[in-house]
């Protein structure tokens, strides 16, 4: 209701301008197709901007501020210019023309640039800075596998961490490519790294920024390195379960946070001596050995478990194993549990 208000004043401002340049003296008094021409140009010009306006629904109030500043920027140097004009005994049009070219040229100059760095824009007054508000003290960079993996949506929705999420634009074309793949688990894997984006995307709690920027070191550089630097661009972190990138990351000096010592670390911890229920569901590499695997996913070799079976044990962890890949429990048979031992009989 607000819009629609606003939008018919602004046709009842722009007929009034249009029966301002007709009685002005701009349009000839006797001229009545002159007159009819300015008014109908007038609302045409009204009414393709409300057009405009309707058309582009979605406005991202970081390109808006941007333009402003440029524009302002632009003209208080192009007043700064004229005023510098003033000892060189120029005529009134002379420096009108200077003043005309050199502003249009100084706005389109000011506004392109701070459209290019708004996400670094900072602007600052002395003693007052006004910078973008961002969650957290560091970005967090998503790789692909971290979206493909899909454990960071179930993360973040928890509300335990409080940080900016930066998704590249050659990570999401990365994804694409992965889902038009001709391979069916490749396919299956893209489209599900494009579902958990919307749904990081469709999170209120979540704030998510797609950096659509090509930084000069992104020239000729794979993704890994890619992402490396932009970590090193924005100050920030990468997210992933890639041993590659974290290996690569470390070497450049970029911090990571990997999602399988992340998942580790909320992992039950075992001490040696600890008495826990697995059931033994293959035999071990080793003779004698059993393998099993906790609700969590978490590797145990039994030893002396070959003989149990598709039974549910009692082991006694004798150490436990722990490596970026994941979490291994080693532990020594005890007994059968009760319930299948009664089974047997």
């Amino acid at each position: 209701m607000a819009l629609l208000i606003l939008r018919c004043v602004f046709l009842m401002v722009a007929a009034g301008l249009a029966l301002t340049l007709i009685k002005s003296g701009i349009v000839p008094e006797h001229s009545t197709w002159m007159a009819w021409g300015t008014f109908g140009g007038t609302m045409a010009l009204a009414l393709g901007i409300i057009a405009l306006d309707m058309a582009v629904r979605r406005k991202r109030l970081d390109v808006i501020t941007a333009v402003y500043f440029g524009l302002l920027v632009g003209l208080l140097m192009t007043f700064i210019l004229g005023l510098a004009l003033t000892p060189l005994q120029l005529s009134d049009k002379q420096r009108q023309t200077v003043q005309l070219v050199s502003g249009l040229i100084l706005c389109y100059l000011c506004i392109s640039l701070l459209l290019q760095t708004k996400d670094d824009f900072r602007f600052i007054i002395p003693y007052v800075e006004f910078v973008k508000e961002l969650r957290g003290s560091r970005p967090w960079i998503l790789d692909t596998s971290a979206v493909i993996d899909g454990r960071i949506a179930d993360v973040l929705e928890t509300g335990i961490l409080d940080a900016q999420l930066i998704m590249p634009k050659f990570v999401i074309t990365e994804l694409q490519t992965i889902a038009d793949s001709g391979d069916r688990l490749r396919r299956s894997r893209g489209r599900r790294g494009l579902d958990i984006l919307n749904r990081l995307r469709g999170n209120a709690k979540i704030q998510l920024a797609i950096f659509d920027r090509d930084l000069p070191e992104f020239a000729g550089q794979p993704v890994d390195l890619k992402l490396v630097a932009l970590a090193k661009h924005v100050g920030g972190k990468l997210i992933t379960n890639d041993y590659n990138l974290n290996k690569i990351a470390q070497l450049h000096g970029v911090e990571v946070i990997n999602l399988n010592d992340l998942a580790n670390a909320l992992k039950p911890v075992f001490v040696p001596g600890e008495q826990i229920l697995v059931k033994i569901i293959k035999p071990g590499e080793a003779p004698g050995q059993g393998v099993g695997y906790l609700e969590d996913g978490t590797m145990v070799v039994v030893e002396s478990g070959r003989d149990q079976l598709n039974k549910l044990v009692n082991v006694a962890v004798t150490s436990v194993l722990q490596t970026s890949a994941g979490r291994m429990v080693f532990g020594r048979f005890e007994s059968v549990k009760e319930s299948d031992k009664v089974a047997e009989e």
